[in-house]
């Protein structure tokens, strides 16, 4: 068995990876940038090796220090992770020349599956059906064009090195297409260091399912079934859960056979997933599902596979790469449902734009709730501008789908708590509880069809009654059941105490009109209008039922005056409503401001230029994605502070409108 690992990534994988090791009595080695230096899988570790600066580039990138890393450390093996140098063959055959164990597949494997359009090709040998599309070497951009015609659009242009999402590109019609290939291949040779692209045919009402498999040096590939991440934003999977809705025992051993037979084309050992784009149009068919591409590495949503199956995959890749077998594919089953969710440091009112900064409160729901969150920050700590923006991965398993859903979403209302950064957690609850999630109606549009519903741009109306009531007066429980004598807020003898109050929500004013009577509070916010039976407090703790359904807010006194208050997943500070803050705030309405730290990719106007609301103004790149800044209004370009290549500072004035011309 192996003795000490390192393991070549940061965040929530390496301590996972730690957390099986340890159980296994396997000594453990962490590798940290400058940024990372107090992060928790360092703390975790039993040793810990500064590789650099922040930047991947200069720290996580550099395989010459991870491997001397592992020298100094004795480490015996190496354990990529997922990101960085994990499907980098050049990097596994480095750890093979110095002797040490890379946990994951050959080179070989690694790079038959790396290039798209050489894997699709092998593919089609190995009787693995594939999408209709090119995959050849041509990549004139009029060339291109051509074969997008051919197969019909719309159309999909796809990085041949890509993966997480990058590198992608729907184009709908053919005057739309040299400018989404142009953008493909700049996002693809910043990401990967390779622009070539492949084209697809985008499949309609398409699914993504995935088939984890794994195989060991006995000559031995099995499956662990297969997992639906079709719910994605741009690319990006958001819930993943396993088993599919609607699979047939017929589908999914189809799907399932040609998932071992793409591994077993090119030999493949450990952890790894065949991915299939899937037409949901009708119910699933067993030649219904092509071929997408192969991770040959372990996935961010393996804990769902590992939920209904019992099976750790951590201690599988360790155990095969020490030599071992695999288990024997009648010893592995389903059991019940399994559901994650990505929560991520970003802004869905805002147009998911990643959010940085300090963690000043963390709070994840844990094993009282039957959550398992698998996190690589804390309290105190920062999400950081060079790296993935994701907070933790919640992972629950019911008996049923039904289960799932509902464990997940009690777990986001009753523990989850981020700020000041901002999340997708209140966003993820409207995902888990919408009716057509619910059925299991499913597909990859899923979100961009809904998504006026699931990203609204106002709280819950629940965080403001709550907060109201947090700061009423002689505080909650006062507001509810003090003296009527005593209430200064226009009472009659006849008539139910009434609160009323103007919040500052993010530089915006809300009034709540809240009235209490007979166990019942009336609760007006803005135009909505709500009743809520038996609402109770506690310490920090507000409960009701509205519509019949049981709902909670937390709440909490925050520094500097206002409440900081959780419902419903989601996180805000709620403040007496302050008139000199609103006029300030209204200040910025003509300027296009950097949302964070980035590189300026593009600048589409100059002084003068007319400009209508909505309109692209700048593309920056931050969090390795790129950022479409729109203007906030019609206008007048004014100023331009910004050039292609410069790097900008968070809040900075890039373009600055003035009034449009009447």
């Amino acid at each position: 068995m192996i003795k000490t690992l390192l393991i070549a990534n940061r965040g929530e994988i390496a301590c996972r990876i730690m957390r099986t090791a340890h159980r296994l009595g396997i000594a453990t080695v962490a590798v940290y940038s400058d940024a990372d230096a107090h992060a928790p899988h360092v703390r975790l570790a039993g040793q810990a090796v500064r590789l650099g600066p922040a930047p991947a580039r200069e720290s996580y990138l550099k395989a010459d220090l991870i491997l001397e890393a592992a020298r100094q450390t004795g480490a015996d093996a190496i354990h990529p992770g997922y990101g960085f140098l994990s499907e980098n063959a050049d990097f596994a055959r480095a750890c093979q020349k110095a002797g040490i164990v890379f946990v994951g597949p050959d080179p070989d494997s690694i790079e038959a599956m790396g290039l798209k359009d050489r894997a699709k090709a092998l593919m089609e040998k190995a009787g693995v059906p594939v999408t209709p599309g090119y995959h050849g070497a041509d990549q004139d951009p009029e060339f291109l064009a051509r074969e997008a015609g051919k197969i019909g659009y719309p159309v999909l242009i796809k990085a041949v090195a890509g993966g997480g999402g990058k590198g992608m590109r729907k184009v709908e019609a053919p005057g739309d297409f040299a400018e989404a290939l142009a953008s493909c291949q700049r996002e693809a040779a910043s990401s990967f260091g390779d622009d070539r692209v492949l084209i697809e045919k985008f499949i309609a009402s398409p699914r993504h399912i995935e088939v984890q498999v794994f195989g060991d040096r006995r000559g031995r590939v099995v499956h662990f079934f297969e997992r639906d991440c079709s719910l994605q934003r741009r690319h990006q999977k958001v819930i993943e859960e396993a088993p599919a809705p609607g699979m047939t025992p017929n589908v999914r051993a189809a799907m399932c056979s040609a998932a071992v037979r793409a591994a077993e084309a090119v030999n493949y050992v450990g952890a790894g997933t065949v991915e299939f784009i899937v037409d949901g149009s009708g119910p699933l068919r067993e030649d219904g599902f092509y071929f997408m591409e192969m991770n040959t590495r372990l996935q961010v949503e393996h804990p769902v596979t590992e939920a209904i199956t019992g099976y750790d995959l951590v201690e599988l890749q360790l155990r095969v790469a020490a030599g071992g077998p695999a288990p024997e594919q009648d010893r592995i089953a389903i059991r019940g449902w399994a559901m994650e969710a990505r929560l991520y440091a970003e802004d869905p009112a805002s147009g998911f734009l990643p959010s940085i900064g300090r963690l000043d409160r963390l709070t994840l729901p844990g094993d009282p709730e039957g959550v398992r969150a698998d996190s690589g920050v804390e309290e105190g700590g920062e999400v950081s501008l060079h790296y993935d923006p994701m907070i933790a991965k919640l992972i629950t398993h019911g008996g049923t789908r039904e289960e799932a859903i509902d464990v997940l979403v009690a777990g986001l209302d009753a523990r989850t708590r981020v700020w000041p950064v901002r999340t997708n957690a209140g966003f993820l609850r409207r995902a888990l509880t919408h009716p057509d999630f619910r059925a299991g109606r499913v597909d990859t549009r899923f979100i961009d069809q809904r998504l006026d519903a699931l990203a609204p741009q106002s709280p819950p109306a629940l965080s403001l009654i709550a907060g109201a009531l947090a700061l009423a007066d002689g505080g909650p429980l006062a507001a509810l059941a003090r003296d009527p004598w005593d209430v200064r807020d226009g009472f009659r003898a006849n008539g139910a105490p009434v609160i009323e109050a103007g919040l500052d929500h993010a530089g915006a004013r809300l009034a709540v009109r809240l009235s209490y009577a007979e166990g019942r509070l009336e609760a007006a916010v803005g135009g909505e209008t709500l009743t809520l039976d038996g609402p109770r407090f506690e310490p920090g703790l507000f409960t009701a039922r509205l519509d019949g359904q049981p709902v909670s807010a937390r709440f909490e006194m925050w520094p500097g005056g206002g409440a900081l208050v959780s419902a419903q997943g989601e996180t805000h500070l709620v403040t007496p409503y302050n008139a000199a803050a609103q006029a300030e705030g209204l200040e910025g309405g003509g300027a296009v401001l950097a949302p964070m730290p980035g590189k300026v990719l593009s600048v589409a106007v100059k002084p003068g230029d007319a400009v209508k609301k909505g309109q692209t103004l700048v593309v920056l790149e931050a969090m390795k994605m790129e950022h479409a800044l729109a203007a906030p209004r019609d206008g007048v370009v004014e100023a331009v502070n910004a050039e292609t290549g410069a790097q900008v500072s968070d809040g900075a004035a890039l373009v600055v409108l003035s009034e449009a011309e009447g």
